[in-house]
């Protein structure tokens, strides 16, 4: 049952609403994504930098994009957060207070970190950073979470194993920012302590290695007098250690009148177009919420959205308590999203009702596109003609980023974006 919380509501001209709104904390693996993420309505960012970060085989950010990063959110009152959440080994010390000092000139606005060596270091080389405590600390109790406030931290990013339960007793007995993720990836292990990357590749998972070695498929044998006697019938589907990924749309309300300070999406491997999708969802279905929570209710529309970008299906996992076995994938452990991303909008003309638009996956004439973006109302049109750069007629959109020109029905704005249905 949904409890309300008085502490972060108002009546206001005879209506409760929300006025202590929680942040809105988007996933950004490159600047295009930073930008993203903010022009669809995140409240701050988190980034990997070069260094110390979880995930190594994402673009990351220079020193230098970190900067420009910086400045492009905090002209949209966007706020940007850099990981630097890796377990650190001793070959990993020489540098690290250069890095922190880079970071903090650069004008972010906190880390978020698991290691003790980096938060004291943190402190002493680059007070002016807030501290967030990781994930990777698998913080689910209470009394966990007021050591690091008595260590002097702004923020606990609780582990993705807790419940709405345990959330209300942490923030009943400990006064600190609780961040927790809402949408997104799960790991079979607690949150990412695992090390079947190092096993299988030579990769170091709790230093930015994670290959999701758990999402491989495997034949299962059982071994028996020295022979290998297989589990599973020859045309089985493969056996696979993979969690569904979480969703909680439907538990915005109750994380809100929970008080939990930061709502956060994973994804920073993921495309724009699971960006952008994402946090335009969430974006609208907390701003719904705070503005009328007596009257507030889901909408199908909201729910069929984040489906068009899904990859795979999708569970509540440890929210609502411990998950059973339907909170786990058998089988076919990945899925198609209903949509594709076919195109970035790089501007409009008014006069002519022409659009700019850099591809992103193939397109022709005759196919059915739909156009979304925060300045407008969901659209879709069949497309008639494609013009290159110089006005010479196309048969399709075929090469990766190409320029193109299109006739549309309706305007359109810089980072719209255009996909087409699976």
């Amino acid at each position: 049952m949904l409890v309300k919380n008085d502490r972060i509501s108002e009546i206001v001209d005879g209506k409760r609403v929300i006025v202590k709104k929680p942040e809105l904390l988007a996933p950004a693996g490159n600047l295009e994504k930073l930008k993203i993420a903010v022009h669809y309505g995140a409240d701050a960012v988190f980034i990997g930098g070069q260094e110390y970060s979880l995930r190594a085989n994402a673009d990351n950010f220079t020193i230098e994009e970190i900067r420009e990063g910086v400045e492009f959110a905090n002209r949209y009152g966007a706020k940007v957060y850099v990981t630097a959440n890796i377990y650190a080994h001793n070959e990993n010390i020489p540098g690290l207070d250069d890095y922190l000092r880079a970071l903090e000139e650069a004008g972010v606005s906190g880390i978020i970190v698991a290691d003790p060596l980096i938060i004291e270091t943190a402190r002493r080389v680059a007070p002016r950073l807030e501290v967030h405590v990781s994930t990777q600390q698998s913080l689910t109790n209470w009394k966990a979470v007021q050591f690091w406030k008595e260590e002097g931290l702004e923020r606990v990013v609780l582990a993705r194993e807790v419940s709405a339960e345990e959330i209300r007793q942490i923030k009943e007995n400990v006064d600190i920012e609780i961040e927790a993720f809402i949408h997104g990836a799960m790991c079979s292990a607690y949150s990412g302590r695992c090390v079947l990357s190092n096993h299988m590749t030579a990769r170091d998972s709790n230093r930015g290695g994670c290959c999701q070695s758990c999402r491989w498929d495997y034949d299962l044998y059982q071994l028996s007098d020295g022979r290998e006697i297989p589990l599973f019938s020859e045309g089985d589907a493969p056996f696979a250690m993979s969690a569904k990924d979480l969703n909680l749309i439907r538990a915005i309300p109750a994380m809100i009148e929970l008080g939990v300070d930061s709502l956060k999406i994973e994804g920073r491997m993921k495309s724009i177009h699971y960006v952008a999708t994402v946090v335009s969802v969430y974006r609208k279905v907390i701003d719904a919420y705070c503005a009328d929570p007596d009257h507030f209710t889901i909408r199908d529309e909201w729910v069929r959205e984040l489906d068009k970008c899904a990859n795979r299906e999708t569970a509540p996992s440890f929210f609502a308590g411990f998950p059973d076995h339907t909170n786990h994938m058998y089988g076919t452990h990945s899925r198609k999203p209903t949509h594709e991303f076919a195109g970035l909008v790089l501007d409009y003309d008014p006069e002519t009702g022409i659009a700019t638009i850099q591809q992103r996956n193939h397109f022709r004439p005759g196919d059915e596109v739909e156009f979304f973006g925060p300045e407008i109302d969901n659209f879709t049109q069949v497309i008639e003609t494609i013009w290159d750069e110089e006005g010479n007629e196309l048969d399709a959109a075929r090469h990766p980023l190409q320029i193109v020109k299109m006739k549309v029905k309706r305007p359109l704005f810089p980072y719209n974006m255009m996909r087409k249905e699976n």
